[in-house]
C-alpha cells in the first residue's frame, strides 16, 4: 500500500503541476492556479500520515517505509525549486516569457550554481534522515529498524557525493569560456 501511495504521491505531484500551469498560463486563471498548485503539500501530508498508521498498525518497518521518508524530504526539499523551474520554461514556451537562464558555464558563477545546487541536496537528504530518525524513535526496540537505517546511509552518501561536486568546482573551475552544460 506504501509503494502505491508514493507512486500516487508522485504522479500526483505532475498532474497538481501540469493542471496549476495550465491554468495560470492557458486558462488565464491565475487565482485557480495558486489553489491547485498549493494542493500539492496534502499529497506529502497524506502520504506521511498513511506511513505513521501504517507502522501504528503494527507493520514491520522495511524499505518502502524508508523510501516514503526519503520521498518525503525530497519533495520538501526540492518541491518548490522544481515549481519554479517548470513555470519559468512553462511561461517560456506557452506565454512568451523569457527564456530561462541556463546554468552558467564556468568559473564563479558555475562553483556558486553548484553550491546552491548541492544545498538543496542536502537539505533533501537532512530531512529525509530527520524523518527516518523518526521513524525509528517511533518504532523503537521492538521492531527491525535495519530497512531505516540503510536508507539513512544512503542519505550521508548523496550529501557526500553532493559535496564532493560542488567543491569539484571550486578547487577545479572550469574556465568561463568552456561549452555550455546540458544541467
Amino acid at each position: 500500500m506504501i509503494m502505491t501511495l508514493i507512486v500516487v504521491c508522485e504522479v500526483g505531484f505532475w498532474v497538481l503541476l501540469a493542471g496549476g500551469l495550465a491554468l495560470r498560463y492557458l486558462a488565464k486563471m491565475p487565482r485557480t492556479s495558486v489553489a491547485v498548485l498549493l494542493c500539492e503539500p496534502l499529497l506529502e501530508a497524506l502520504l506521511l500520515v498513511v506511513t505513521v498508521i501504517d507502522l501504528r498498525n503494527g507493520a514491520e518497518p522495511d524499505w518502502k517505509h524508508g523510501l516514503a521518508a526519503v520521498y518525503l524530504g525530497f519533495s520538501v526539499a526540492m518541491g518548490r525549486w522544481t515549481v519554479r523551474w517548470c513555470d519559468a520554461w512553462f511561461a517560456y514556451r506557452f506565454a512568451g516569457g523569457p527564456r530561462p537562464a541556463k546554468a552558467p558555464a564556468g568559473g564563479t558563477a558555475r562553483a556558486v550554481h553548484e553550491w546552491r545546487t548541492a544545498g538543496r541536496w542536502v537539505l533533501a537528504a537532512a530531512l529525509a534522515i530527520g524523518l527516518l530518525q523518526g521513524g525509528i524513535r517511533y518504532v523503537g526496540g521492538d521492531g527491525d529498524v535495519s530497512s531505516l537505517r540503510m536508507w539513512q546511509q544512503r542519505m550521508v552518501w548523496v550529501i557526500g557525493i553532493n559535496l564532493i561536486i560542488a567543491l569539484s568546482y571550486t578547487l577545479f573551475p572550469k574556465k568561463a569560456g568552456a561549452a555550455p552544460s546540458r544541467r
